[in-house]
């Protein structure tokens, strides 16, 4: 069983681990994971404004399993960040904050998210209703375009 609450200042540092393994699972090099290192960090700032959700795994001393943050002000806004422990990934995880960052976006006045998506995870994200509108510039790596995906909220 997961459960999924919002995240905490003091585990920023834990949360930026968790996304430079989940981002490494894809195969990537530690080259490429050091170009990332500054868009995946997590400060305590991101999870103090009820933005950030944690999944963790419920009876496990809570072991963190994933988060996702959602940036922006309404009506618009992105899914900044989504990541799964790599031994967790295809165990619902990542649908299940999908789904909570949904929820509290339409709460918070939200009529539309945007996802700046690895080429790996688009797939997950259309499965989820996301549609493709285009490509964007990585933050990271210069030259390197990333899916741009829209999720509208009604």
């Amino acid at each position: 069983m997961v459960d999924v609450r919002e995240g905490r200042p003091e585990e920023a540092g834990a949360l930026t681990g968790l996304a430079l393994r989940s981002k490494a699972h894809w195969g990537y090099d530690e080259e490429f994971l050091a170009a990332c290192r500054d868009e995946l960090t997590v400060s305590p700032d991101d999870t103090a404004d009820g933005r950030t959700v944690v999944a963790e795994e419920h009876g496990r001393a809570g072991r963190v399993l994933g988060f996702a943050t959602l940036a922006g002000e309404p009506p618009e806004g992105s899914l900044a960040m989504m990541f799964v422990e790599p031994d967790a990934i295809g165990r619902g995880v990542g649908r299940l904050l999908f789904e909570h960052i949904v929820v509290r976006a339409r709460r918070s006045g939200f009529v539309r998210l945007t996802i700046d998506a690895d080429p790996n995870t688009e797939a997950i994200y259309t499965a989820m209703g996301a549609v493709r509108i285009g490509s964007t510039p990585s933050g990271s790596v210069p030259g390197r375009r990333l899916p741009l995906l829209e999720l509208v909220l009604r």
